[in-house]
């Protein structure tokens, strides 16, 4: 919270420098981001060429297939984390001394 003639960075940060700042903490945020994109352009793509599939199955289909991989990017994203976190430090500090 900020007081009435004090500004916060937080509150005058726009959308492309948040995803920006995000993207530096956990690099799979963008993946996330361009794979949904991806699996929804195919999707949309594909809605033509459904033939006898009901549009309901196809887009349950398509959320599904997004929601995967989004959650694959932040598992990913999770264990990279980790690693960096625990794993690294533990290793490379056990050869330094």
């Amino acid at each position: 919270m900020s007081s009435g003639n004090q500004w916060s960075a937080d509150e005058d940060e726009g959308q492309l420098s948040r995803l920006i700042r995000k993207s530096r903490d956990s690099p799979f945020v963008p993946v996330g981001i361009a794979g949904f994109v991806t699996v929804v352009s195919y999707g949309l793509y594909k809605l033509k060429y459904r033939r006898e599939q009901k549009m309901s199955i196809h887009l349950i289909h398509m959320r599904v297939a997004a929601q995967g991989f989004v959650v694959g990017a932040v598992t990913l994203g999770v264990l990279y984390s980790m690693y960096k976190d625990y794993i690294r430090p533990r290793f490379f500090s056990r050869y330094k001394k």
